[in-house]
């Protein structure tokens, strides 16, 4: 039985993830599909409802092969820090991001959560590309 964590902010992101666990699960497996937002007046109501169709991507397509449980976070952390702290409560054996192509400048100035979570995870993390 493999416990999988898996970050996602949006359908695509989702599906990327998804045909990455695909070939990799089976009936004993769990995915907690995570979205985290930052809730207050950086949240709207579709910022919301893109989250929660991110997670339910990850339910549709992999809810067949093994167990999902999918997860919002509205609680002011940064998606890095839920993600880490999610996988700590559900003693994940390995965390499954998506990462976009982006240039030095972008990452100086909007920082980036696969940069925080691949330096401050404990435990096995897929990078999967996103085009």
């Amino acid at each position: 039985m493999t416990v999988y964590v898996v970050g996602t902010d949006t359908v695509d992101t989702s599906a990327a993830l998804c045909d990455y666990l695909d070939r990799r699960l089976d009936a004993s497996d769990t995915v907690h599909a995570v979205n985290s937002l930052p809730g207050g007046d950086a949240t709207d109501a579709t910022d919301a409802r893109d989250g929660e169709d991110a997670v339910t991507v990850v339910q549709s397509r992999l809810g067949a092969v093994a167990t999902v449980e999918t997860h919002q976070f509205v609680r002011g952390n940064d998606p890095h820090e839920d993600l880490l702290a999610h996988a700590d409560a559900v003693d994940a054996d390995e965390l499954v991001i998506g990462v976009r192509k982006r240039n030095p400048t972008a990452k100086i100035v909007f920082g980036s959560t696969a940069q925080a979570v691949l330096l401050r995870s404990a435990r096995p993390v897929a990078v999967v590309p996103l085009t």
